[in-house]
């Protein structure tokens, strides 16, 4: 892109001289490296299930095309065509989620997928970019434009969206989904009291969650109990100190035929053994140099709503690493999240390619005249 001149006008061109190259660069690298995870992790797990060893290896890199093709895709846009289509997002979303619990296939007790026949979709997963782009603007609207029903419909958003999310049994993502809800109230300006509230709220949504929902109760009992069930977490760990500061060597590594889902929830375990203590640091401060890269973009502008959705992204994206990465070291119980662009699995690499083409859409430099609320 060396030739693309400041001169030239064209769609390309404009776009080159306005997107934020540092954020695209940074999330190649997690894609390139995601990539070579996939050949190290998932022939294991292809193989217990008699398929093709490399089945997932091909499974990822075909969904890998689409996500590029959307991260790029979606950057092209203006903000108001985004704000657009996240509101089909979330009205499809809820729909989606909706009759995943009528016709959705559960597993491991979950049901959070819908069945395809060539492909399993996850709506809750899509929900993510289009949910946090209608919250930030309904944010924006109250704040700014004094739209007093907004606010009202944000709160029912996000109660109708951890209600649904409970009753499939997902209780690691409504937390999730509650914590940068949380997050952009806070940042939209509204009182600390507010905050503290709702984390009191949240406390005794936990307390509930595991008086009244037998699964939950049984995954913190088996995380405390010194007797539980720590199989998955205590081979991590061992994983971690097989690998030492340089890993055995891709490939070498032994976690990967111990763990069922080690090339999804697991992963990186797998990049402690293989490639070692600092390939795991390496990956940790890649993630704050995203989440760090976000922070500093959106604090450029003056639109309240671009903020909140570039914040939003790179919080959800960040929350969501810290809590995968927090399971596998045996710091948390077990969620059953991805980490964001190195684990397998098809919704989770689509969503998160669509939350950053977003963010780099609603981030790109325009004339003040742009600007979206």
């Amino acid at each position: 892109m060396n030739h693309v001149t400041r001169s030239d006008t064209s769609l390309v061109g404009r776009w080159w001289w306005t997107v934020d190259r540092t954020t695209i660069f940074i999330v190649m690298i997690l894609l390139a490296f995601g990539a070579l995870l996939s050949f190290s992790a998932s022939p294991a797990m292809a193989e217990r299930l008699d398929l093709e060893a490399f089945f997932f290896v091909k499974r990822h890199l075909v969904f890998l095309v689409p996500s590029v093709v959307l991260l790029f895709g979606l950057s092209l846009f203006s903000p108001v065509w985004i704000w657009r289509l996240c509101l089909l997002g979330v009205v499809g979303g809820f729909a989606g989620m909706i009759l995943t619990l009528q016709i959705g296939e559960a597993v491991k007790g979950a049901e959070r997928w819908i069945d395809l026949g060539i492909v399993k979709l996850q709506p809750s997963e899509f929900m993510k970019p289009a949910f946090f782009v209608i919250t930030a603007w309904l944010f924006a609207l109250d704040r700014r434009m004094s739209q007093r029903w907004a606010l009202p419909l944000n709160v029912f958003m996000l109660l109708g969206m951890v209600a649904l999310l409970i009753l499939q049994k997902d209780l690691g993502q409504s937390i999730l989904f509650a914590s940068v809800w949380g997050i952009q109230l806070f940042l939209a300006g509204y009182p600390l009291t507010w905050m503290f509230s709702l984390a009191g709220i949240g406390v005794a949504g936990l307390f509930g969650a595991y008086n009244y929902m037998p699964h939950v109760r049984s995954r913190i009992d088996g995380f405390y109990a010194p007797d539980g069930d720590r199989y998955q977490i205590n081979r991590a760990a061992q994983a971690f100190n097989d690998g030492g500061w340089l890993g055995v060597g891709p490939g070498e590594g032994k976690v990967k035929n111990a763990i069922p889902d080690v090339h999804n929830d697991f992963i990186f375990s797998v990049v402690g053994e293989e490639f070692g203590l600092m390939a795991c640091i390496g990956v940790l401060l890649v993630y704050t140099l995203l989440v760090m890269r976000g922070i500093a973009q959106a604090t450029r502008f003056d639109s309240l709503f671009t903020s909140l959705v570039a914040l939003g992204i790179v919080c959800q994206l960040g929350l969501q690493a810290l809590i995968n990465m927090a399971s596998t070291l045996a710091l948390i119980p077990t969620k059953g999240m991805t980490l964001p662009f190195l684990s397998y699995g098809g919704s989770s690499l689509l969503s998160l390619a669509v939350s950053m083409g977003i963010f780099l859409a609603v981030t790109r430099r325009r004339p003040r005249q742009e600007s979206f609320l």
